[in-house]
């Protein structure tokens, strides 16, 4: 055959096709269909005689191995008094489906394909710590591979039950499980396993987001059988969820404010305790407190287990201010001048005015052994003298004295002569009685001065043992708050 030949009948090819095909839609009287997408052959070959009802193995023996994972997205809610803990994380399920295989060569290559959840059998696998259903998305498809593997990933917010320690709050660090495990089946029929190394899902943060109140310490996961009085026993899959709540607001909201108000009651021991302003001062301290803690006590959370350290803190800052009023009007009392007051017992001057004033380091101290002495001389200067001393004292005193104290008197040389007199005794009297007044009103003075001596001496040895008593307090609760919070 020559070229040109060739070259007609491969022209001539094209329009016989197309007669043919004409003629077949005559014959039938309709177009040939095109052939059927691959998935939907693939999901018809697959569903067509598939039995969600029982386990996916061809011999009963064979145990099904789920292998699962965790991921935390979002820390929701901890609610202390119902101790119920509120996440949201991605699950992720794996087994085996030995009805779910398929050879790719035969649709198109094809080695993975997506299925309804409903159409296939899935495991009863739930958690244990489950309180109530959470708003979590439905998911309606899982994913299948050629030789049977089937993933099923879904988002779950889980409100499970959690044994929450708020003792150590605002730095409490919570540990939660969440337990894994077929509510039906025993070991032998579903296993469980984890899905990644333990190590790569306790440091995962990846999608977890942290901008909350609590931040995400780690997972920790473990493997167990558990069993019900000696039955079979059940396979467990347990992720430990740890966190630590941000300290940072309730820092500023509770702990500065109260340590405020106790720097302040601290200060108010530098007043004057002679004076009513220390006490009011106090008093004020003390009502500010109290409503002080009544707005606090929402903040702070409450449960029928225990109560939180820094609840205690509060109240014993509390009994601190009460301690600190208790002791001011104390020393206000003692430092009252009053009439008809004692002297200073000589027990309390050796205990307070020498040995307690050495040991403070008083600096007046030696003024208050002059005062003393002062106030015993004269005391045994009254007791010594009669009414003859007084006499010839009041003879010898400047005559404007003499009127200021008793009016017109006679005069000095003829003092003898009217000694004798009724009246010139009866106005010795009365001079004799008010220079007794006099000088009983003056040992009254020594006394409340003596008395001040004492309360101030007192005063400085009661706000030391204060100080020392809120120091200490103060680094025992740092110590422990640190160690906790390091730990």
């Amino acid at each position: 055959m020559t070229p040109a030949a060739l070259g007609a009948l491969l022209a001539l090819l094209p329009l016989a096709s197309t007669l043919q095909s004409q003629a077949g839609y005559r014959r039938g009287g309709r177009t040939p269909e095109p052939a059927e997408p691959a998935l939907r052959r693939l999901s018809h070959y697959l569903l067509a005689r598939y039995q969600k009802g029982t386990r996916p193995v061809r011999d009963w023996r064979t145990t099904t191995d789920v292998a699962i994972d965790l991921m935390v997205y979002a820390i929701l809610s901890v609610d202390e008094k119902n101790q119920v803990l509120t996440t949201y994380i991605w699950y992720r399920q794996h087994w085996t489906d030995e009805f779910l295989r398929w050879d790719p060569a035969r649709f198109d290559n094809l080695t993975q394909i997506s299925l309804p959840a409903e159409s296939i059998w899935v495991p009863d696998i739930l958690i244990n710590e489950f309180v109530d259903v959470g708003k979590s998305p439905h998911v309606p498809y899982v994913y299948v591979g050629h030789h049977g593997e089937v993933q099923n990933l879904k988002p779950i917010q889980v409100m499970t039950a959690c044994s929450l320690d708020i003792y150590n709050f605002p730095f409490d660090v919570q540990n939660c499980s969440l337990t894994f495990t077929s509510w039906l089946h025993h070991i032998r029929d579903i296993n469980l396993s984890l899905w990644r190394q333990p190590e790569l899902v306790k440091f995962d943060r990846s999608v977890f987001m942290n901008q909350g109140e609590w931040e995400l310490l780690y997972v920790l996961s473990r493997f167990q059988e558990f069993s019900v009085k000696s039955s079979d026993s059940y396979a467990e899959m347990k992720f430990y969820v740890v966190i630590r709540r941000r300290p940072l607001f309730y820092t500023v909201s509770l702990l500065l404010p109260s340590i405020f108000l106790m720097v302040m009651d601290i200060v108010g021991f530098y007043l004057p305790p002679n004076s009513g302003e220390r006490v009011s001062f106090k008093i004020t301290l003390l009502l500010g407190y109290s409503v002080f803690l009544i707005i606090v006590s929402d903040t702070l959370p409450a449960t029928a287990v225990g109560t939180p350290l820094i609840g205690i803190y509060f109240v014993v800052c509390m009994a601190l201010l009460v301690v600190s009023l208790t002791e001011t009007i104390l020393i206000v009392r003692l430092v009252h001048k009053q009439d008809l007051q004692p002297h200073v017992p000589e027990w309390v001057k050796r205990l307070l005015l020498e040995r307690a004033a050495v040991l403070l380091c008083i600096r007046d101290r030696k003024e208050f052994g002059q005062s003393r002495t002062q106030s015993s001389d004269i005391s045994r200067e009254v007791e010594n003298n009669d009414s003859t001393a007084k006499l010839n004292h009041y003879g010898c005193e400047d005559p404007r004295e003499r009127e200021a104290a008793g009016g017109a008197r006679p005069a000095p040389a003829f003092a003898g002569q009217a000694e004798g007199s009724p009246l010139m005794r009866g106005v010795l009297r009365e001079i004799t009685a008010i220079r007794q007044f006099l000088e009983k009103r003056e040992e009254f003075r020594d006394a409340a001065r003596e008395w001040l001596q004492v309360g101030y001496v007192l005063d400085v040895l009661l706000f030391r043992a204060y100080l020392a008593a809120v120091l200490a307090y103060s680094v025992t609760l740092g110590t422990l708050w640190s160690v906790w919070r390091d730990a």
